[in-house]
């Protein structure tokens, strides 16, 4: 859950992002930025982070995106921090970022993200809402999907996803989930050299999951682990009988593990797989790509029913020159088949990069990354609140 996304053939930028960045180099020197302007004391707000540790943080800043099938895209981005009862030795970080944009061409959408922490663990409510009016490139399904002439699908989307977990013992959530998902006014644009079969779902559908998960976590922070680890195991089945379209289910687990290997240096490791069965529509299959894990590749560049991906990252939290920046390097593989039968090794494809990172509520432990993936396709760039993973 982050603030910010990316997508292969698009290049998000924040201009806050940028100027802490400008600032903490030293290139800025403008007349607005003197401490009686008021983006002086905004700018300072976020800079010198002198904010009790336990307080509340708020982030509230604008962002600006060009790509082609979106033309000039503006929009504001935001990220709430505390702690249940302000009690930050006591109880862990929770996180409510949101994000909202518009087009010239009069695409729009909304995004909220949650991963909510009570008073000594006792509830966990992990989610996520998305309505937008977006474009997605198409690029069929399976591990051999084409890169070139994917298909550009203009539809209206909902997605509401959360999980209601109850504290059962140290570190160890279970409870109840639902997925509800809705594609209408679907239309598909295919090139005239490459005409795409239609998938199932291709003229719109809404489904409903309702399953269970189980996590273990014993990190302090989700949005920058230095230690511990995260475990989920999670289901949901699709049915007809509570309104889906379709009838499938959903399993995926993800394991991540976290080491301090010296003073503000953190070696983290993910493993990631979700295995669908059924009549699946082409909007919820498993994907390859994310601003997560798989950086560099388009979300959905590769899709089928049985997705698997690991990732090693290498942080430096800060620098040991510099009180305020730090980076990271990563690397990965992952690959999708119609099965977990038919997962093959030989078309496992990697991905790696490295980015910068900002501290910025040096109080909450919360940086602003910049990263940038590599794949045998392109180059993907991201701007994001958090670490990936």
């Amino acid at each position: 859950m982050r603030t910010k996304h990316f997508a292969l053939h698009r290049l998000k930028i924040s201009y806050l992002t940028l100027l802490f960045s400008l600032l903490q180099l030293g290139y800025v020197q403008a007349q607005l930025l003197k401490p009686h302007t008021w983006l002086g004391r905004y700018v300072a707000k976020f800079t010198n982070d002198t904010t009790a540790p336990g307080k509340p943080r708020f982030l509230l800043y604008p962002t600006a995106t060009y790509a082609p099938e979106t033309s000039l895209e503006l929009g504001i981005s935001s990220l709430y921090l505390y702690n249940a009862r302000n009690d930050y030795k006591r109880n862990r970080l929770s996180e409510i970022n949101a994000f909202t944009f518009f087009t010239i061409r009069g695409q729009y959408g909304i995004n909220i993200d949650n991963a909510l922490y009570s008073h000594r663990d006792r509830w966990l409510f992990i989610g996520r809402a998305r309505l937008q009016r977006f474009p997605l490139l198409y690029y069929g399904v399976g591990p051999n999907a084409e890169p070139s002439h994917p298909a550009t699908v203009d539809a209206f989307s909902i997605q509401i996803r959360q999980r209601a977990l109850k504290g059962i013992a140290k570190n160890l959530f279970v409870g109840p989930q639902l997925d509800y998902q809705v594609l209408s006014r679907v239309e598909f644009r295919q090139s005239e050299t490459n005409q795409h079969v239609l998938p199932t779902g291709s003229t719109g559908s809404a489904n409903l999951g309702l399953g269970a998960g189980i996590i273990y976590d014993s990190r302090k922070n989700a949005l920058n682990a230095r230690n511990g680890f995260f475990g989920e195991l999670a289901y949901l089945d699709y049915s007809p009988s509570w309104g889906s379209t379709f009838r499938f289910q959903n399993t995926n687990f993800d394991l991540r593990v976290y080491r301090p290997i010296r003073k503000s240096q953190v070696l983290a490791w993910q493993g990631f797989g979700q295995f669908m069965s059924g009549t699946v529509p082409f909007n919820q299959l498993a994907l390859l790509g994310s601003e997560t894990i798989m950086r560099g590749y388009y979300p959905g560049r590769f899709r089928d029913r049985a997705y698997v991906a690991t990732q090693l990252e290498y942080r430096f939290l800060p620098f040991p020159f510099s009180k305020r920046l730090g980076g990271a390097a990563f690397v990965a593989v992952g690959t999708v088949a119609p099965t977990p039968a038919q997962l093959d090794l030989r078309k496992l494809l990697p991905t790696g990069g490295a980015g910068i990172r900002y501290f910025l509520f040096p109080k909450k432990d919360i940086f602003l990354r910049f990263d940038v993936g590599f794949t045998r396709e392109g180059t993907g760039f991201y701007v994001f609140t958090g670490e990936s993973f």
